[in-house]
């Protein structure tokens, strides 16, 4: 996650789906990783009809949007911001949605990263606007009651491979944490191998592409032969911080952040700068490094 981007988008969605929700837990339910109005969402918004997108955004009560500049109770004012944007020609939008929950039937919650491609001086450039949206069911129509997003900004191409549909139960609730350290120890002795601590959650997209480099056909063997992979939800930057702790990982300086122990629990090496936290900075070359360093001795 480049920590600037990130963390006040997602505090802002876990803030809304708590009002929402009356205090449920967010992670509680999981379900399909694609909702169908999100897709008309989409066309409505690839159409470029100001009218189409805004019947999307509830009026009463009105959409409370958060934007860089501030916060809304205008339903208008996110239906002016994207027909601005497709009157650019916007074209090969894809709506990854990296978290999906959906505390009871009439309330879904999505953190998504919509990309799309617009034309500039002649030429299509890419570009990305980071949202979280919660929809509630009104009736027979799904409205958006409540919006976060960040501006558009130039898409800068990741130099690890990105998945083109991120997995949206990458990170398990928080609670199982515990559990899932002491199964993946419990293997590595058995095996010899070391466990890799990923900490992170599914609403942060470097963590999804750093899957993606562990899954991929050059990266893949090394970890399968090496590593036990733990992903530690943290919540919104407020959860399993005792374990990131013990195990000396500072996530506030991004995510995600690796810790490799060995079989018997010890730690072997934590990150302390966020080497990690974006998929910008590093490629496929840092991530066999550091493989390859903290891998543990041949037998």
């Amino acid at each position: 996650m480049r920590f600037w981007r990130g963390f006040a988008l997602c505090a802002v969605l876990f803030a809304a789906i708590a009002l929402v929700a009356s205090g449920r837990q967010s992670s509680s339910v999981r379900g399909p990783a694609s909702f169908e109005p999100l897709a008309e969402w989409k066309a409505a918004l690839i159409s470029g009809d100001r009218s189409a997108i805004a019947r999307f955004y509830s009026a009463n009560p009105p959409t409370q949007t958060k934007t860089p500049t501030g916060t809304s109770e205008d339903p208008s004012v996110e239906p002016a911001f994207w027909s601005a944007i497709a009157a650019h020609g916007v074209g090969d939008v894809h709506a990854k949605i990296l978290e999906i929950q959906r505390p009871n039937p009439t309330e879904v919650s999505l953190v998504l990263r919509i990309e799309f491609t617009l034309e500039d001086q002649g030429a299509r450039k890419p570009f990305v606007v980071d949202a979280a949206q919660v929809w509630l069911k009104e009736g027979s129509d799904w409205k958006i009651a409540m919006t976060d997003r960040s501006d558009l900004a130039a898409r800068v191409a990741e130099r690890l491979p990105e998945p083109a549909t991120p997995d949206v139960d990458l990170y398990p609730p928080p609670a199982e944490a515990p559990a899932e350290i002491q199964s993946a120890l419990a293997a590595a002795k058995r095996d010899h191998k070391r466990v890799l601590l990923v900490f992170g959650g599914n609403w942060c997209y470097d963590c999804h592409v750093l899957n993606a480099a562990f899954h991929s056909s050059k990266i893949a063997p090394l970890v399968n032969a090496n590593y036990h992979v733990v992903h530690i939800n943290i919540g919104n930057m407020d959860t399993n911080l005792d374990i990131a702790q013990k195990y000396q990982v500072p996530i506030n300086k991004g995510v995600p952040a690796l810790a490799v122990l060995n079989a018997d629990g010890s730690l072997v090496y934590s990150q302390e700068h966020g080497e990690f936290e974006s998929s910008v900075k590093i490629g496929p070359a840092d991530v066999v490094a550091f493989l390859e360093k903290w891998k543990p001795a041949a037998r």
